[in-house]
């Protein structure tokens, strides 16, 4: 189900666990800090088009198809659970 107004409330209530870091870099098989991850995850979701956040579940997945890279964000708490490449498109 796609899901829109939701753009606006994940960028204002963002947040993330110790561990995810650690799975996002392993994941996406980067080496970046939480600065750099948090700013990363932020720019993915301010240039992803609203058409692409499906909630499945209790989770929503963010598909940035220019970057390759797909976010799973829970819908309730706004956490980031973790980010997968996806093919280029």
């Amino acid at each position: 189900m796609q899901y829109r107004g939701y753009k606006t409330i994940i960028l204002e209530n963002l947040c993330y666990t110790e561990l995810v870091y650690e799975r996002i870099n392993k994941k996406l098989k980067t080496h970046l800090s939480k600065a750099e991850i948090e700013k990363l995850i932020r720019e993915i979701v301010k240039e992803t088009d609203e058409i692409t956040f499906i909630k499945k579940g209790k989770n929503i997945h963010i598909t940035n198809h220019n970057r390759g890279i797909c976010l799973t964000v829970n819908s309730f708490t706004k956490k980031i659970i973790t980010a997968v490449k996806t093919k280029k498109g």
